[in-house]
């Protein structure tokens, strides 16, 4: 029985050549939770020391087993993350219990835009939205390296004009 596909030469087809995403959409994601509910257990741990007692300042203690319990997971999301270029497709794929694969045929692309708003700016991250004519397909890679962003943008825009003009 047949486990791959065959090229001409007679060998089983290689996978797709996977890139993940930059360590610094972690270093970002992460920052972001900690400042977040570093603010919540301080808020959560002044609020019931004024209004209950001190005994009961020791809820501020739940914000911060989910910050373990998020960092733990922050990184688990972002080692799903993926992409590959293959020669008609971009293939993304994501998520930890939930796994989706997102294929987006170059011929279908109708506009590649890099994103890259005041938080990312501030990492040195940017953003590939990717938009199809059926918007179930539409994609995003987050947390690129902008030069990264920027020819990735340039290829898919290329192979997309290339695939279409065929149509």
């Amino acid at each position: 029985m047949e486990t791959g596909s065959m090229d001409t030469t007679g060998n089983t087809a290689t996978e797709p050549v996977w890139t993940g995403l930059p360590r610094g959409l972690l270093r970002m994601r992460r920052l972001l939770m900690v400042v977040w509910l570093g603010l919540l257990t301080i808020a959560v741990g002044l609020l019931f020391w004024l209004f209950a007692g001190p005994p009961w300042a020791a809820f501020a203690l739940l914000p911060l087993a989910l910050l373990a319990w998020g960092w733990r997971m922050l990184g688990r999301n972002w080692q799903s993350w993926r992409y590959a270029e293959r020669v008609d497709d971009l293939l993304i794929s994501k998520g930890v219990l939930w796994r989706e694969e997102t294929v987006v045929p170059y011929g279908r692309m109708q506009l590649v835009e890099v994103t890259s708003g005041p938080v990312e700016r501030h990492f040195g991250l940017a953003s590939v939205q990717l938009h199809t004519a059926a918007a179930a397909t539409d994609a995003r890679i987050p947390g690129l390296d902008p030069a990264e962003a920027e020819r990735l943008r340039d290829r898919l825009t290329e192979l997309g004009e290339a695939r279409s003009a065929g149509l």
